[in-house]
């Protein structure tokens, strides 16, 4: 306020958060604002979007006749997305903008943590030495959590509001628990910083492991004994004052690497593909929907559609008669169930496709009125994208439309195989399967019934085989045998028979056949063995499926850090 030339006391400024009925409050306190020449900050507009354009005639209201010194200043969340871009032009308009925006790299972020605090921080504390020392691998610890939601699904299950708060509320807690004990309690720490400091903002269970793992590797009584890397080539820094750790952090950290996570380089491929691919599909989107596809093309836009349709018409099987099937079955066992259940699934989703390829075939000859839905088909099949009435019906898939089309047609096939005598297949597609974990509760229902064992008392035992889908002629006695699985994150050492770091630019190397068999718990052993997470698609979070133990020679906390997991596609 000194600097512009004003001279301000509390009773000049109104702070006003918006939501829960403050809209009212807010507009008092623009109307005395507008008289008296005080300043207005509302915070959170974006939780009122019905007030908003309330809002933008009050602005301009006041534009005019107002106090010299009135001012008004409007806080808002980023938006997630361009439909929730609420905020009315003339407010935008109208106002000066200014972005906060999150530093990027670790560089920055580990910086930005370290500059909450100070040297007083530093030496507020009777135990100097571990107090610095956790201090700093939990800057590293904010600033890693902060910035791994740019690798996406790989990185974060989910992405998390993780806040400068949490860091400076934990080192609080840190100072504490070193003031009230002589030994660092390293368990609660680790306790308070994973579980509620920046746990509570964790819904994910795989992400909640990947949080407690970082702080088992970050915080523990190697750190006091200069034996801690917080990543490879950057040692946990021994005591120095505040600038030091800023200097230490320019002359030692390595440079920008996925490996300062604890991930593989390819995750960095991974994730500047797909953002590749989201702008290349923006731009194809913005293409002139009324004009033909540009210079020595094929043909129009309505052209191509029709074509296109006419083919996957023209492909598409007749559906499942599942009467003829039931009759045809002898005994109703789990697998039998599994298969009739997955006939009917296929019927409802090729039903969609086949009658609004109908439709809109009628429509593009005239003989129907184009709807808004048959539109939206026809933009999908133009640019190569799954039709949204089709996906509600289907599986989760990141694929392309003829990749997702030809896709259908060998699950289509399989299920064809599987149904003529419904004896199991040789190994299993798991990916074929609209609800893969039905055929493996299956495979734990059938071992229950033959050996009479209480099915919540099991688990899933999953051997990797060195053998490929053709090298298996029976399905097995018990179990079944499983093709179709990629990993992503790390490879599968055929030879060794054990998890291995990934070759650079296999993003997600194929799996040999796996083995899956249904076990007692109380037979499991976990030694050796990475609990890996089974997901649908790439973008994990909810396509989760299974845990399967793969096992391993290094510690598993590598691979929980390199985001390991299984994919179906």
């Amino acid at each position: 306020g000194k600097k512009l030339g004003y001279t301000f006391n509390h009773r000049n400024l109104h702070n006003v958060s918006l939501g829960q009925g403050q809209e009212v409050v807010a507009e008092q306190a623009l109307d005395l604002a507008a008289k008296e020449g005080h300043w207005v900050i509302l915070q959170n507009i974006h939780l009122v979007a019905k007030w908003l354009s309330s809002l933008e005639k009050k602005l301009e209201q006041h534009s005019q006749g107002s106090h010299q010194d009135f001012r008004v200043f409007i806080s808002a969340e980023p938006a997630p997305c361009p439909e929730s871009h609420i905020i009315p032009q003339g407010i935008l308009e109208n106002s000066i903008k200014i972005t906060s925006e999150a530093p990027t790299g670790m560089h920055a972020n580990l910086h930005k943590a370290l500059d909450n605090f100070s040297q007083d921080t530093l030496e507020m504390c009777s135990q100097e030495k571990e107090f610095r020392s956790i201090l700093f691998a939990l800057c590293y610890f904010h600033a890693v959590v902060a910035e791994r939601r740019k690798f996406g699904p790989q990185g974060w299950n989910r992405s998390y509001p993780f806040s400068t708060g949490d860091l400076t509320i934990s080192v609080n807690v840190l100072y504490n628990y070193l003031e009230a004990s002589s030994k660092v309690p390293y368990d609660d720490l680790r306790y308070l910083v994973g579980e509620i400091m920046y746990g509570g903002h964790i819904t994910d269970d795989w992400d909640r492991r990947l949080c407690r793992t970082y702080l088992e590797e970050f915080i523990k009584p190697e750190m006091l004994e200069g034996e801690l890397c917080l990543a490879p080539g950057f040692p946990l820094p021994g005591n120095m004052d505040y600038n030091g750790y800023h200097q230490y952090i320019d002359d030692a950290l390595p440079p920008e690497s996925p490996h300062l996570y604890g991930l593989h380089p390819n995750a960095e491929i991974g994730f500047l593909t797909q953002r590749s691919e989201r702008l290349l599909r923006t731009l194809m989107e913005l293409q002139p929907r009324d004009s033909s596809t540009g210079h020595g093309a094929v043909g129009t836009r309505e052209e191509m559609v029709q074509a296109l349709l006419e083919e996957m018409l023209e492909k598409l099987t007749d559906e499942f008669n599942v009467a003829e099937l039931m009759a045809k079955v002898e005994e109703r066992t789990p697998y039998t169930v599994v298969a009739l259940q997955e006939c009917e699934r296929m019927n409802v989703l090729t039903a969609e496709i086949r009658h609004s390829l109908a439709e809109l075939e009628l429509g593009l000859k005239g003989e129907l009125t184009m709807t808004s839905d048959m539109e939206a088909l026809q933009n999908s099949l133009f640019l190569d994208t799954v039709p949204e009435s089709w996906l509600k019906r289907s599986y989760p898939s990141t694929a392309s439309l003829g990749s997702w089309f030809a896709d259908l047609l060998a699950r289509i096939s399989e299920l064809e195989a599987w149904t003529r005598d419904f004896s199991l297949p040789s190994t299993l597609w798991l990916g074929g399967f609209f609800n893969p974990q039905s055929i493996l509760t299956a495979v734990m229902q059938s071992t229950a019934r033959k050996n009479k064992w209480p099915l919540d008392k099991m688990t899933l035992q999953c051997d990797v085989t060195k053998r490929s889908r053709e090298d298996f002629a029976s399905a097995p006695r018990e179990g079944a045998y499983v093709h179709g699985l990629f990993m992503e994150g790390a490879r599968w050492d055929a030879q060794a028979g054990t998890i291995a770091d990934a070759r650079l630019k296999e993003l997600t190397p194929a799996m040999p056949v796996v083995f899956i068999k249904a076990i007692p718990d109380d037979k499991q052993d976990l030694q050796g063995l990475y609990p890996c997470p089974l997901y649908k698609t790439r973008q994990r979070g909810l396509t989760y499926v299974w845990t399967f133990n793969l096992k391993t020679k290094e510690n598993p906390s590598k691979w929980v850090l390199a985001g390991v997991a299984l994919l179906l596609q």
